[in-house]
């Protein structure tokens, strides 16, 4: 039965064991745990996603990092890549605030929010196909419950994936056409589709993604936003 809520929802993903590769290593690091983490206790299960159930702007990203949403059990948080994101949402005013420590942060978003197309923190980040496909329910009954959603912005092409076939599993008549590139714009049913670079160390330590580069996105996004629909 699908659920009613997002709550529901956040409540089902938390107790999801489909995958037994990623429940191993998730429950692993959090308990092995990180050196200079090793007197916190780890989420060391799904992470649900985070932000305004009315929101009108959803940011999907790949998969919880194993010492950041893992430990922290939100989406994005206690990791550079989430230092990155939550800055560039700061600036342009979908959050409270700049940095995402923990779930206790006084963090709140406004007209965003956020999930992974992946909700257990997969070994060497990277999950399976088959990974994604079993996760990826979620991430559709997101784009149900989600009744004001506009756009969405997905981090990577790995997310730009994920997006693509969430839609067209949410409803057949959904089709997001062309390829991930960071700045690219598509659309797919009512919703406008922009991707961009992952912030992750990979992206931000290279040069490959600017802070400019992610403030632009969001920017753009909010501009979507501030623009009546048609």
């Amino acid at each position: 039965m699908a659920p009613r809520s997002l709550s529901s929802l956040n409540r089902a993903i938390v107790n999801c064991r489909r995958c037994p590769r990623l429940v191993a290593w998730r429950e692993r690091v959090a308990l092995e745990k990180r050196a200079c983490f090793r007197e916190e206790a780890y989420w060391g299960k799904p992470v649900p996603g985070f932000g305004d159930p009315l929101a009108r702007l959803l940011v999907v990203g790949l998969a919880p990092a194993a010492h950041g949403g893992n430990r922290t059990g939100r989406v994005f948080t206690g990791d550079r890549s989430g230092q990155w994101l939550y800055r560039a949402l700061y600036k342009a005013g979908f959050a409270n605030q700049p940095d995402s420590t923990c779930r206790q942060d006084g963090l709140r978003l406004k007209d965003c929010y956020i999930t992974a197309c992946v909700r257990c923190a997969p070994p060497a980040n990277r999950p399976t196909p088959l990974e994604r496909d079993t996760c990826l329910e979620f991430l559709v009954q997101e784009l149900l419950l989600l009744r004001k959603l506009r756009i969405i912005v997905c981090l990577g092409s790995f997310a730009w994936l994920g997006v693509r076939l969430a839609l067209a599993r949410a409803n057949p008549a959904w089709q997001l056409k062309g390829r991930f590139a960071h700045g690219v714009e598509s659309t797919a049913g009512g919703f406008r589709v922009l991707g961009s670079y992952h912030p992750s160390q990979q992206n931000t330590f290279t040069g490959r993604l600017t802070e400019l580069m992610l403030d632009n996105v969001f920017l753009r996004a909010l501009a979507l936003l501030n623009t009546p629909e048609s």
